[in-house]
């Protein structure tokens, strides 16, 4: 492999046809191409062709390290045209260390052998850029090396596009792929001259051992995604996430598409906006009809901007978008903002226009922020960016923001600025049918003007990935979301969201330490104390004021938030400034106190300057937060405004709310934020004792080719055993005597139970008879069961030892993957949905949390004088299930019920378990675009 010291991405193979690396592609270069069975790439025989025969999920849309995009897919026979000509363009160089040799031309045979792959044993991918090749990788299996589990992997990067990260790219998606054809190990061969290949290697985080002869290094590794491995694609993942919105966000040159002379059109409100805003780039209005556009020169098409352009705001009617997609992709534009209307908004055929335009947007190499979006607004003063169709942003600030809704984006934006909350930026991507507030969410990660992150989400994209990304950012910066459309989903978010439970969403938000409110007002009275003032170090609270009725409700409503409040400060109506201040800071002072509301409201004809000055001083430099009812005014009140250079409100500046409950609420929101991220970062670990090659030779077994079924209890138990999880023993009996026979070997006392699904974990019907302990008493038994039921096949099990009832199950769910649940049993459980949802794999803190979360969970912890259960047996249980569900994605449903607790342990006495094909989940496996 070979490149500039930026990145190497050029590796070369020694094999007889002359190895291995090149590409395809098709006219879209589009995530969409490509199937796994495709009737029209089937043989005479009516038989798939191999050649085309791939997985669909193989196909995926990337982005390279400098935040394009790129289109990746396996290669096929119609590459060849295309592989020949990237071939003619590598430079003597590329070649050489690729073929270890000049290799000038390609013969027809090697066309044929490159371009003709089995996508099994021979897996070739290209990486597209248009209609154009730039990079191909590819394996082969090393069929009489070892144990046959080896393949020779490489690949070439084409000159003009080395330094991208396009070999890293195709590595991760080369070892997906051969895991899936049960490979294990990839060699590699390269010049000894190529040193930097070893290095690209160890930086993809694996462990590389190497041998030299004859000038040529052989590199061994294995290709399992170890720890380190995830974590380096993670790294790339964000960096090039990042490097793709400051693309959106601090383009050097601006161009509006659709730019009108018309005041009522879209295109007219954007470049007005633009040039009133000061963006300190040039701004091209593109207008084929005028030479001009508000004093400003424009131009027929983007191809005839003389100069670069990395932003183009599209303002045209939505059939008119192909075309402008040309015109961008010859130029190089790097993103689009489409503020046009009519795409899925309008209902299934506008929902087919939308993909094809996220599609050939991506094949072209750009980002795209819409349809149907608002714009964005970069309040940076070096670049002073507002392509939005909002004619006045709030005031600079440290907030980033992102919302999904246009329409709701300018009133949002408009209440934004009467509360005085400061934006460092805002992004409205409207159908969100590329970038979404994940992107945002690794952007604002590493922004330093950005300090607070709000998100006002109507639906999500991909869940997993998001709270993936949002547990760590949110380690140094305050998310707060609200999330609409808990109840439908816009048709516009349909295709590239979904509707979620709320207590899933609940659950998501709380495992990754993202602040949940319900309304815009609480985002905003969040984001307030977050941009203005310093967490709280704990729940104490000191209010001061010199209203009694005041002070009384905003005592009140911190404690009905958990907040621990001592007896108002009532200062009386007649303190002044100064006394006011001093009980201030004497509060501040105290070590009892981690956080101050203060109450004002002013006697009649008394001027309430002076107070505002006495508290803003009082509160100067001080590593407490304060919040105040000043006035009853809400945000931030010039006389509270602690001013920076810029004039605008700063950190220190004192928030103000209309009532005393708003403050509450808002400072307990942040107590818990700060006690989330005081806790150190808890990991993921595996439990002892688990085989989970077994496991999954036992679920391939079972599965077959079917489509899926449920488990028998035997199956179950032998799958659940894998993993260290015992149910506890049964025997199955058809007769009376073999009722009885299983009951003398497993011991008394036994149980007997129904085994129809109508009986399961339905005590009221009878389905089962408890302690018994002689062969009589489980005779009556059998023969009751068995007319009631009307099934001779009936369940002899150990009796367990009593304990409380639980619930531990796990659903797949088509945004997260699987999800793991607990709750206590019971029909009253079951009908208030007390259950607690939790987002695999669990980390250890997860696991605890899950116990304790459900309402009825102070029933295992000795409520009123009642022993205790052993907690720490349900925290390994909930461990060995997400262990089995992680590992396992054909496990699709799964259910331990009841799992009875009780102060010696947790024990599993029914289970049922659903197998199918392994779902398609987002965020696992290699780098791609929803």
């Amino acid at each position: 492999m070979t490149e500039q010291a930026d990145g190497n991405e050029t590796t070369g193979a020694t094999e007889s046809s002359g190895s291995a690396e090149t590409g395809s592609t098709e006219s879209s270069g589009s995530a969409e191409t490509g199937s796994t069975e495709s009737s029209a790439n089937a043989g005479a025989t009516g038989k798939p062709d191999p050649a085309h025969n791939y997985p669909r999920h193989w196909v995926a849309d990337v982005l390279a390290a400098d935040g394009g995009a790129v289109a990746l897919r396996p290669i096929v026979p119609e590459d060849a045209d295309k592989l020949v000509t990237f071939h003619s363009k590598l430079s003597e160089r590329t070649r050489y260390l690729r073929y270890f040799g000049p290799y000038p031309t390609m013969s027809q045979r090697d066309v044929v052998h490159f371009t003709t792959v089995d996508h099994h044993d021979r897996v070739a991918f290209v990486v597209l850029l248009g209609d154009e090749i730039i990079a191909v990788g590819r394996y082969e299996r090393l069929t009489g090396e070892g144990d046959g589990k080896s393949a020779e992997v490489a690949f070439v990067v084409a000159d003009a596009h080395q330094g991208r990260g396009l070999g890293p790219i195709l590595l991760e998606h080369l070892a997906a792929a051969a895991a899936e054809s049960g490979l294990t190990m990839f060699v590699a061969e390269v010049l000894a001259e190529n040193r930097n290949m070893v290095t690209v290697f160890r930086e993809a985080g694996y462990q590389v051992s190497r041998s030299f002869e004859g000038g040529v290094l052989r590199l061994e590794f294995a290709i399992d995604p170890t720890e380190a491995m995830v974590s380096v694609r993670n790294s790339r993942e964000r960096a090039a996430e990042a490097r793709s919105m400051r693309n959106v966000l601090s383009p050097r040159s601006v161009a509006v598409i659709g730019a009108s002379t018309d005041r009522a059109k879209v295109g007219n409100a954007v470049l007005t906006n633009l040039l009133r805003a000061g963006f300190t780039g040039p701004v091209y209005p593109v207008n084929a009809e005028h030479r001009s556009v508000h004093g400003v020169r424009a131009y027929p098409t983007v191809r005839d901007i003389p100069d670069e352009v990395d932003l183009a705001v599209v303002a045209v009617p939505a059939e008119s978008i192909n075309a402008v997609l040309d015109d961008c992709l010859d130029k190089g534009v790097k993103a689009l903002v489409v503020v046009s209307s009519g795409f899925s908004e309008t209902g299934t055929d506008g929902r087919q226009s939308e993909r094809r335009l996220v599609h050939a947007a991506r094949a072209h190499g750009m980002r795209l922020i819409g349809p149907n979006a608002l714009g964005v607004a970069n309040n940076d003063r070096d670049v002073s960016l507002n392509a939005t169709l909002a004619p006045v942003l709030p005031s600079p600030g440290n907030v980033g923001f992102f919302c999904q809704s246009g329409a709701l984006g300018i009133a949002i934006l408009d209440e934004a600025a009467r509360s005085r909350i400061g934006l460092s930026a805002f992004v409205s991507a409207g159908n969100r049918a590329d970038v979404s507030g994940n992107d945002l969410l690794q952007y604002w990660d590493s922004d330093p003007a950005t300090e607070v992150v709000l998100l006002y989400l109507e639906s999500f994209g991909n869940p997993r990935k998001f709270s993936r990304i949002a547990r760590r950012v949110a380690r140094n910066k305050p998310i707060v979301a609200v999330k609409s459309g808990r109840h439908a989903v816009p048709p516009a978010l349909a295709a590239s969201g979904g509707e979620m439970d709320d207590s899933i969403v609940r659950a998501l938000f709380e495992q990754a330490g993202v602040v949940q409110v319900g309304s815009i007002s609480q985002l905003f009275d969040c984001a307030l104390l977050f941009g203005y003032q310093p967490l709280p170090a704990g729940p104490r609270l000191a209010v001061v004021g010199n209203s009694t009725a005041l002070g009384v409700l905003a005592a009140d409503a911190a404690r009905s938030e958990g907040l621990q409040v001592g007896d108002p400060v009532d200062l009386g109506p007649q303190a002044g400034p100064e006394e006011f201040a001093t009980a201030v800071r004497t509060a501040l002072a105290s070590f009892d106190v981690d956080s101050v509301i203060a109450v004002f409201v002013p006697p009649v004809a008394v001027p309430a300057e002076p107070y505002a000055q006495a508290l803003r001083e009082a509160v100067r430099d001080a590593d407490k937060p304060v919040l105040t009812t000043f006035l009853a005014a809400e945000g931030v009140p010039d006389v509270l405004a602690v001013r920076g250079e810029d004039g605008h409100p700063t950190r220190g500046s004192v928030p103000s709310y209309p009532g005393p409950e708003r403050a509450a609420l808002a400072l307990a929101r942040a107590w818990r934020y700060s006690a989330w991220k005081s806790k150190p970062s808890s990991k993921v670990l595996r439990p002892n004792g688990i085989d989970p090659e077994r496991a999954k030779a036992l679920v391939d077994g079972w599965l077959g080719a079917s489509s899926g079924r449920w488990l028998s209890d035997f199956e179950a138990s032998q799958l659940l055993a894998c993993y260290g999880v015992d149910v506890v023993e049964f025997r199955s009996a058809t007769t009376e005597e073999e009722a009885v026979q299983a009951a003398e070997e497993l011991g008394y006392p036994v149980a007997v139970k129904a085994t129809g699904e109508q009986w399961r974990h339905r005590p009221d019907l009878g389905g089962v008879r408890l302690d018994l302990v002689a062969p009589d008493s489980v005779r009556r038994a059998y023969r009751d069961l068995a007319a009631a039921s009307g099934e001779p096949l009936l369940h002899v099990q150990r009796m367990a030892t009593k304990g409380i009832g639980c619930v531990v199950g796990v659903q797949d769910d088509p945004s997260f993957g699987s999800l793991i649940s607990f709750g206590l049993a019971g029909v009253i459980s079951d009908l208030l949905g007390d259950r607690a949802y939790r987002v695999l794999p669990l980390t250890e803190d997860a696991a605890a949390e899950l116990i304790d979360a459900p309402k009825a969970a102070p029933l295992l912890s000795g409520y009123r004088s009642a022993v205790p259960v052993n907690k720490s047996a349900l925290v390994d249980l909930v461990q060995r299930i997400s262990a089995l569900a992680d590992d396992l994605p054909e496990v699709r449903e799964l259910a331990c019920e009841p799992v009875l607790a009780s102060a010696e342990g947790a024990q599993v006495t029914d289970s049922r378990v659903r197998i199918g094909p392994e779902p398609s989940v987002a965020d696992l496996g290699p780098r791609r675009l929803r």
